[in-house]
């Protein structure tokens, strides 16, 4: 082999590994922008890259709290609890992100094979003008059938109730957590009551001794 040729193939010997190299490259870059721009180093091992996505999922699919209906844990036994998308008007889900909304008197039914929320206030928005709609309108809760006729056959037969028990918002939608409840009879409720007054002084006499 003459000295030229053994220059060429050296050259395209490395030329092969550049290239490599580049595709190489090429694919890290794809992989780092569908892994959602986020600041992963080339050099950062699997399971660090895991760890590091599930904690930003984490924080994207927590909760914030709107509102509370406080006493539907008092006046009922909660069996089950299940989510609920709802169907909103755009001032009305603003005014929810101010928490502007009260449960206190609402309740939820099975009518037409739909499910609704009624009697829950939702305080006008301040700059809605004329988008403004009734606050305490009867609003649509979004489920899947088969949840509506499973819930409407334990209405039917177990005589229980459905009960809102807080607005949330989950990834930016507003979210209906309601319960499947049965009513308390006077003393299931003393005996809450007392419950909570033991758990209260239990609290109180620890603090004393340790403050002691």
């Amino acid at each position: 082999m003459s000295y030229l040729q053994s220059l060429d193939v050296k050259s395209i010997a490395e030329s092969g590994r550049k290239t490599k190299d580049a595709e190489d490259c090429d694919r890290g870059r794809i992989a780092f922008r569908l892994d959602g721009g986020s600041a992963l180093s080339y050099n950062e091992s699997p399971p660090l890259r895991r760890e590091k996505e599930g904690k930003m999922a984490e924080k994207r699919t927590k909760n914030k709290i709107l509102v509370t209906n406080r006493s539907a844990r008092h006046e009922y036994e909660i069996l089950e609890s299940f989510e609920a998308g709802i169907e909103l008007k755009g001032t009305e889900v603003k005014s929810l992100r101010l928490s502007r909304a009260n449960l206190r008197e609402a309740y939820c039914g099975i009518k037409n094979g739909e499910a609704f929320v009624y009697g829950m206030h939702i305080s006008p928005y301040d700059q809605g003008n004329i988008f403004n709609v009734d606050p305490v309108r009867d609003r649509r809760l979004l489920l899947h059938k088969r949840e509506i006729l499973r819930l409407f056959g334990r209405l039917k037969q177990d005589g229980l109730t459905l009960v809102p028990l807080q607005l949330y918002l989950s990834n930016g939608r507003v979210k209906l957590e309601v319960g499947l409840a049965r009513g308390k009879k006077l003393y299931d409720k003393r005996a809450d009551a007392a419950s909570r007054d033991a758990k209260r002084e239990m609290e109180r006499d620890f603090s004393r001794r340790r403050d002691a």
